[in-house]
């Protein structure tokens, strides 16, 4: 189990790393959306590339930040239901859930996005509107996203299963949505305090 949990922790540190990097394509593509604005409304000018440029880096930032997404633990589930089992049912219910949803998923499509990327590179593949950008490296987007997340799904296994056996500590303890509130209204009331 140490030999895994290693590669657990290795994975967890790429997505980490790739995750906080990732937030500032949402900058830049601002800053794009932002300068295209002003030269469109200034100068009667703009160009397709522009906003297609917008589209890559949104898409580029929502793909990559998935896997971090995932390690972090913030991925949408139901709260409400989710929180009344025990906290190692809700280890089976993920363990469950990686295993039999997330990892098909994830597999079945890094497995049809091989070809539609090898495809779409091949071909040179373009944008069909006039002074578009090439569409390969927004396609390879798919592929890398979906791969980053398939790493993280077997760090997350990994994790679930060694906390399962008392490997390791929960790194991301449960906290229902009433207790959340509850700590955020003690941090306000000590805020106000001060």
């Amino acid at each position: 189990m140490a030999g895994l949990l290693a590669l657990s922790r290795g994975i967890d540190r790429l997505n980490e790393f790739i995750g906080k990097w990732v937030s500032w394509l949402i900058l830049l593509a601002v800053l794009v959306s932002a300068g295209n604005a002003v030269i469109r409304k200034t100068f009667n000018m703009s160009s397709n590339a522009w906003l297609e440029l917008q589209w890559y880096l949104f898409g580029a930032a929502f793909l990559l930040a998935a896997a971090y997404t995932l390690k972090q633990n913030e991925h949408i589930r139901i709260d409400i239901v989710y929180g009344m089992f025990s906290r190692r049912t809700q280890h089976w219910i993920d363990l469950f859930g990686h295993i039999f949803f997330l990892m098909p998923f994830v597999l079945l499509m890094i497995y049809y996005f091989i070809p539609y990327v090898g495809l779409s590179f091949r071909s040179g593949e373009v944008s069909s509107s006039a002074g578009g950008l090439i569409i390969w490296p927004a396609k390879s987007l798919l592929l890398i996203g979906f791969s980053l997340l398939g790493l993280q799904g077997i760090s997350e296994i990994i994790k679930k299963i060694a906390i399962m056996r008392g490997d390791m500590d929960d790194p991301t303890p449960f906290i229902s949505v009433h207790e959340q509130a509850e700590l955020e209204a003690k941090a306000l009331a000590e805020e106000v305090r001060s």
